[in-house]
Order: structure tokens, then sequence, then C-alpha cells
């Protein structure tokens, strides 16, 4: 799995990548993180309030950090349907 976290490396970008990371080590998903910082990428995905989570080239969360319960919600059926 690709998670992309878009954000121009707020406060917000910055909690919900380190959450998603913690998600990912904590129920040991195979996934790659990345932060994209560029706003010439994150404009690509038609994105207009950060931060956003990207998961396979497809925006799953837009405009703000979500609960630890929810991120988890999110990501644990991704992985599984694999």
């Amino acid at each position: 799995m690709e998670i992309k976290i878009l954000g121009p490396g707020c406060p917000n970008c910055k909690t919900l990548y380190a959450l998603t990371q913690k998600v990912v080590d904590h129920n040991k998903l195979d996934a790659n993180i990345t932060k994209v910082e560029d706003i010439v990428e994150i404009m690509s995905y038609n994105i207009i309030s950060t931060p956003a989570i990207v998961i396979d080239g497809q925006v799953v969360l837009k405009g703000r950090v979500p609960t630890e319960k929810e991120l988890t919600n999110i990501l644990m059926p991704l992985n599984f349907s694999l």
C-alpha cells in the first residue's frame, strides 16, 4: 500500500503523518508512507484544504486530522483486500 500525506508542512500535516505512521506500525501494515509538500503535486489531486491522505492514488480523506480509530478503519480494510 502506498500512502501519501499531502500538506505544506503545517502542524496538522505533521500530526497526520505521525498518526499514520503510528497506525501502520501498530497494525503491522505493509505500507510505504511519504510526505508530499510540493504545492504543484498537491494541486494535482484537486485538494483545496490540507492535510489529505492519498492511498494507492486515491484521495481518501482531506481537510482534517482523523481520530486514530477512524484512520485505522480507513487503512485496515485496504490492507486486507490485497
